[in-house]
């Protein structure tokens, strides 16, 4: 019995033996390897361009720059955001594209404390970079990653250039706008306000005009009653420019007036075509878009981290009243 036993076990040891090295052998001799690690650079990106005046032509350009740069990149892109600068929707779609998990977030700077809050805790706690466009928001308050557009402060400077070239290095200038400055708008007005230092006989006046036509209009008037030898009216915010135009006109001619303005609002072209603006400051807002989805796939791809804080810069020029745009 004993002997059965053990010759039962001696079978069993060699069987087992045989397929253990017969699977040893073909482990040893096959031709295997790891599979292959899911790039990142296949999964397809996507970033959202956000602006608070999406019926502007300025903003269409820029639109129009991004989704080209998009295509080249071949990037998701989309253009959200609220139309006659309604900044409660705005915010709002802010908060969605954060929520959404996009991989990148460009958008129309905007400086309020809702704003900075949406830019400095929920993007950066989902890891969302933002990058402002066209209009900034200092880096301190918003931890963008950096920024695209015109150099304000130096549009400032170029705008009181061309007055000086058409008015002379004396006279009183009459300076439009809100109450409550967007931060480009003060870096424009701070230009030409240290432009203006190293003229001593030209006396520049500071009119708030409102957010509404009314409080334009009723600025224009108040500007004529109380500066009856006013040279030049300059407006931070063209959106204003058609009702301060019917404001003087309504008094006086517009013909003895210098009158100037930026190019962010839709009535930029037509006013210079009419003669009724003399000259605007003119940016490139398809370089803009373009350039900012740029930097945002050069980022998201490694390539260059980090981003220039201080920004990068796009061309601005004069377009005189006798020019035309493009």
């Amino acid at each position: 019995m004993r002997r059965k036993v053990i010759f039962v076990l001696c079978s069993l040891c060699a069987v087992l033996g045989f397929f253990t090295v017969l699977s040893v052998n073909k482990v040893l001799n096959s031709e295997w390897e790891l599979p292959s690690a899911v790039s990142s650079e296949q999964e397809r990106k996507r970033i959202v361009l956000i602006t608070q005046e999406l019926d502007t032509p300025f903003w269409k350009l820029v639109g129009e720059g991004a989704a080209s740069q998009a295509e080249r990149e071949d990037v998701g892109f989309e253009i959200w955001g609220s139309y006659g600068k309604n900044q409660e929707d705005f915010l709002k779609q802010v908060e969605i594209a954060l929520h959404s998990k996009v991989d990148g977030v460009i958008v129309q700077g905007n400086d309020t404390d809702e704003f900075q809050q949406l830019a400095r805790i929920k993007a950066a706690s989902y890891g969302i970079p933002i990058i402002t466009v066209a209009n900034d928001v200092p880096v301190e308050k918003s931890l963008r990653k950096t920024y695209v557009g015109s150099d304000h402060y130096a549009a400032g400077e170029l705008l009181m250039e061309q007055l000086l070239d058409d008015m002379g290095d004396s006279g009183e200038i009459v300076l439009l706008g809100d109450g409550n400055l967007e931060y480009s708008e003060r870096l424009r007005l701070n230009g030409m306000e240290e432009s203006l230092k190293q003229y001593p006989e030209i006396r520049s006046i500071y009119i708030e005009s409102g957010s509404s036509d009314e409080e334009a209009a009723a600025a224009a008037q108040s500007a004529l009653n109380q500066h009856p030898n006013v040279d030049a009216f300059i407006l931070l915010d063209i959106r204003q420019a058609r009702v301060v135009m019917q404001e003087i006109s309504s008094r006086t001619e517009l013909e003895p007036f210098f009158l100037y303005s930026f190019d962010d609002g839709s009535d930029a072209s037509e006013l210079l075509t009419e003669g009724k603006l003399d000259a605007i400051i003119e940016q490139s807002p398809k370089e803009m878009g373009a350039k900012s989805v740029e930097m945002m796939m050069k980022w998201l791809r490694n390539e260059v981290v980090p981003l220039d804080s201080a920004g990068y810069v796009t061309d601005i020029r004069i377009v005189e009243g006798k020019d035309e745009l493009p």
